[in-house]
């Protein structure tokens, strides 16, 4: 379980205080020690080199020193450390794009630095999110019945699937916690199920991206509850999570290929889309595909002959039932 009692998060049955560093979010609301974490996190990463530096000798930091950032970002070294102390309230778009280049942000890293200046310049309220997808868009996915399809929103719950992403998620559906309600979460079944490990081949990676989503998520919207809930849930019950979820990594995702180990039609390695779904904030759709003539398209059709089977009308439970 995760508790707050006395402004205190704690870990497990035994009420073990949770380091503070290992947090998902002050219980204020306050950023600044995510900023400090994600900038000193970037900044060790670049070498003197990589930064067109000399080594110099007698390092005591891994990557640059601060004053070295304040000189390629043209500002003082004294400004800087505050910035990286998570003073960022009120600085102007110009100073960050200076600092996101000194640190050789990617576009990901780089929204995220934007999205967490925003958060310390004013408590936002937490954005809007669907519970559930519209009719439309079920329509939408239903239409699809040759690519698995899915909506998602940003704490990896599967909000709607066509046949065939029913199908491919089925291990996902499986894994829901019997009594609890809510939709089937990708992230707590990645981390948290025995079957997490079988369904992805290459775990490490998998893990890598969940974690690195739900901390760009934690970026734009660092308010939500649900998502904060979830974060302390994984954060507590797994170290493999709160390894990765201290790293301080993000990425954006919307392109690229993933493989899957699905327990009926084997393994799948399939291209995907994603993208975000403007009309509905927060949401996210993913459609995977495979080229013809290869393997992947052909485990694809034994995939879709086995989901022939559900009765598609029915609900993810009830679907995931007739499953062998």
């Amino acid at each position: 379980m995760f508790t707050r009692a006395g402004g205190h998060a704690y870990r497990g049955e035994n009420l073990d205080p949770l380091p503070a560093a290992d947090r998902p979010y002050s219980e204020e609301g306050d950023n600044r020690n995510e900023i400090r974490d994600f900038l000193a996190g970037r900044r060790a990463k670049i070498t003197p080199q990589q930064a067109g530096l000399a080594p110099g000798v007698r390092r005591r930091v891994p990557g640059l020193r601060r004053e070295e950032v304040a000189v390629l970002a043209g500002v003082s070294t004294d400004w800087y450390t505050r910035l990286e102390k998570g003073h960022i309230s009120g600085v102007s778009e110009d100073v960050l794009n200076a600092v996101a280049r000194a640190l050789q942000l990617d576009d990901a890293e780089r929204a995220h630095l934007f999205d967490l200046a925003r958060a310390a310049s004013a408590r936002p309220r937490p954005r809007r999110q669907a519970a559930k997808v519209r009719p439309g868009l079920q329509r939408m996915l239903d239409a699809m019945t040759d690519a698995p399809a899915l909506i998602r929103n940003g704490r990896m719950d599967l909000l709607g699937v066509n046949r065939l992403g029913r199908a491919m998620y089925w291990p996902v559906y499986q894994q829901r916690r019997p009594g609890m309600g809510g939709p089937a979460n990708i992230a707590r079944f990645q981390f948290l199920a025995p079957a997490g490990r079988a369904f992805y081949p290459n775990w490490e990676l998998a893990a890598d991206t969940t974690v690195a989503l739900l901390r760009t998520e934690a970026g734009r919207d660092p308010f939500n509850a649900d998502l904060t809930q979830l974060i302390g849930e994984l954060s507590t019950r797994s170290d493999d999570f709160r390894a990765r979820w201290a790293r301080h990594d993000v990425r954006l995702h919307h392109a690229g290929s993933k493989t899957f180990h699905h327990p009926t039609v084997g393994d799948l390695t399939l291209d995907y889309e994603s993208m975000d779904l403007h009309a509905d904030p927060g949401l996210n759709l993913t459609v995977y595909t495979a080229a013809p003539d290869t393997a992947a398209h052909d485990a694809l059709r034994l995939l879709a002959s086995w989901a022939a089977t559900l009765d598609a009308a029915g609900d993810a439970d009830t679907a995931s039932s007739r499953l062998p």
